[in-house]
């Protein structure tokens, strides 16, 4: 099944999140079901935050960014009554803001998943509800203002 980041137009998928075109980067891919966006990741203790064996708390919010940032380029194409797959380059998103909550600790080195849920579009605005868990545990959560960018 393709990520939602294999739709982006090649010249606008160098993101260091999830860009396919950004070796250095995560390569983060998120997939698109319909009512909620899902990726799946193991942050690399390279990512230590100030506590041993947990994350550092800015991976924890790039990876709700980039993801939440996919998720409404999904619901945006599907309020325009698209797929991902209609042949054209999903449009492209920038953050207008972020809103993480962190709940707990975020471990390193297991999968985590990141979940994104539409909260509403308005125009070319997109506010996208977000989690990210370890197992079951709700490590973080989020709120994510995506603006479409004019072009």
């Amino acid at each position: 099944m393709k990520a939602i980041q294999d739709y982006y137009a090649p010249e606008m998928s160098h993101c260091f999140g999830c860009g396919n075109r950004n070796a250095a980067g995560y390569q983060l891919k998120s997939h698109f079901h319909g009512s909620h966006a899902e990726a799946r990741f193991t942050i690399d203790r390279q990512y230590s935050g100030g506590f041993p064996d947990y994350a550092y708390g800015g991976i924890v919010a790039s990876l709700l960014d980039c993801h939440g940032i996919a998720a409404a380029a999904a619901f945006f194409q599907q309020a325009q009554g698209k797929t991902l797959d209609s042949g054209e380059a999903v449009p492209r998103f920038v953050t207008g803001s972020l809103k993480v909550d962190y709940k707990r600790p975020t471990p390193l080195g297991v999968e985590i998943r990141l979940l994104g849920k539409l909260r509403s579009i308005e125009g070319r605005r997109v506010v996208v509800e977000l989690e990210l868990l370890a197992g079951e545990e709700v490590c973080a959560t989020g709120e994510l203002l995506a603006v479409q960018l004019k072009g």
